[in-house]
């Protein structure tokens, strides 16, 4: 992803003889901040000329970071600083905000960050507050943190769903409402037919797909072909769906997108497991790419939950079913015929790497067009769960951090066959007990990356003003 553009204001007394005695100090603390932000690799800093000493100044350098395209904004408090300063820059530095002061008892950097923090309450402003020392690693990290989040959500505004297909076997909770979103995230819907994939596929020249065909029959660990519903003339035919797919995506200006499928491409035509995997991996059989995020059976809040995922972490997104607790095992198998990304197969950049635990395996008489699914046991690591959804109209954030395992292969293809032996498992241990998660997990489908994302999520929340809540042990919640 393209780095993240941040201002930064550093802010100062308004009286002249202070100001001038602790200019120094102030920018010190600002180049620091932004040396660190920068090295990063992930931050572009548009940083103030000098500190912010009146209301005026406040509103010319808020204006030039906005003018400069800035996602978010930082205030840095390395003094005593008058509030109203933070108040003045507020009505055009781009939020949400940090508030960021260093912690030296010999200066008054916290007393003016805290006063900041009180004004943009009362003005019911999202921000963040963080303070030590920049050079301190985990204060980077707490600062990095709200950028993800913060920027995330704002790179929502804009953003274009294709919407291929329409509601999906009845599933009230894959359908949002157009107002809504384009209300409260910025994002536009486009409705389009399915029969354009296809269209659009068949246009792509034939060495291409066969080029492609040869490069999954050489990486992955095996592609059963059949002679029934899975010859390598289907496993072109959904080869000709991704290039269409990329296609559309392309020409229209697309985002994110979800796919129908069901009932409709998977009785007739193929399956879409094949082009919704390589749409959310980072590469296919032509090199690398950023993963576009395609959720199945057109989930939009599912969509919705995976493109805020990829835009605040950069890293592909899981779409799973909810589908199967082993109490043998304490285990859920977290599995669903399309949207599993390769990279979850070996959660490496290396796409060898992980298509030598992938299987392209006859689809399910479930889907009697046939095609191959993308069959794979996810690797093992820490994960973060989460998922935007709607109650009575509003939504809702509810995160479930968990963990990835890996058991023997004999026994992970014995608990797969239990469910659907062609689709692919990841197999996930949660930190809530199954009965509270089954009784408040609001929906069917699931989604995570790797790693501890919590924290960014709550922030994100507090910037779109949503509820959240993380199902976990007692004494572990939203804040």
């Amino acid at each position: 992803m393209k780095k993240y553009k941040v201002g930064l204001l550093t802010m100062s007394d308004g009286r002249p003889y202070l100001h001038g005695t602790q200019f120094e100090l102030n920018m010190a603390c600002q180049r620091d901040l932004a040396a660190a932000l920068e090295a990063t690799g992930l931050v572009e800093v548009v940083a103030g000329s000098g500190p912010v000493n009146s209301a005026r100044m406040a509103l010319e350098e808020a204006r030039r970071l906005k003018e400069a395209g800035v996602e978010m904004t930082i205030f840095n408090y390395a003094i005593w600083c008058y509030p109203h300063f933070t108040a003045a820059a507020c009505n055009l530095a781009p939020g949400p905000y940090v508030l960021f002061c260093n912690l030296h008892p010999s200066e008054c950097g916290m007393v003016g960050m805290l006063a900041a923090a009180g004004t943009l309450d009362q003005l019911g402003l999202p921000y963040e507050r963080v303070w030590g020392s920049i050079k301190d690693s985990q204060v980077l990290e707490r600062v990095m943190r709200a950028v993800r989040a913060f920027c995330g959500v704002g790179r929502l505004r804009g953003h274009t769903y294709g919407n291929f297909g329409g509601r999906p076997m009845g599933m009230y909770t894959a359908v949002a409402n157009l107002d809504q979103w384009q209300r409260q995230f910025g994002i536009d819907v486009e409705d389009m037919e399915q029969t354009d994939i296809i269209r659009y596929g068949e246009a792509v020249s034939q060495d291409k797909v066969a080029n492609a065909r040869l490069w999954l029959e050489s990486h992955a660990r095996q592609v059963a072909y059949n002679d029934t519903n899975f010859t390598p003339e289907k496993l072109e035919s959904q080869i000709r769906s991704y290039y269409g797919l990329r296609a559309i995506i392309e020409e229209r200006g697309l985002d994110f997108i979800g796919i129908k499928a069901h009932g409709d491409l998977t009785d007739w035509y193929v399956t879409m497991d094949l082009a919704e995997a390589f749409l959310n991996d980072p590469y296919d059989w032509d090199g690398p790419h950023e993963p576009i995020v395609a959720a199945t059976e057109s989930d939009m809040d599912g969509a919705l939950t995976m493109e805020l995922f990829k835009l605040m972490t950069g890293q592909p997104v899981l779409f799973a079913d909810v589908r199967h607790y082993e109490a043998s095992e304490g285990l859920w198998f977290f599995s669903n015929s399309g949207t599993h990304a390769t990279y979850f197969a070996g959660a490496s950049q290396n796409p060898a790497e992980n298509m030598k635990e992938v299987s392209l395996l006859p689809e399910t008489k479930d889907y009697p067009a046939g095609g191959g699914s993308v069959h794979h046991f996810a690797h093992p690591g820490p994960i973060t769960f989460a998922r935007l959804a709607r109650r009575q109209g509003e939504y809702e954030l509810t995160l479930v951090p968990g963990e990835i395992v890996r058991l023997p292969q004999a026994r992970m293809d014995e608990l797969g066959a239990l469910a659907t032996p062609q689709w692919p498992v990841a197999f996930a241990r949660l930190k809530v007990p199954a009965e509270d998660f089954l009784a408040q997990y609001p929906c069917n489908h699931i989604h995570g990356v790797y790693g501890d994302w919590t924290r960014e999520w709550l922030l994100a929340a507090r910037a779109l003003g949503i509820p959240a809540r993380v199902l976990a042990p007692a004494g572990v919640g939203a804040d």
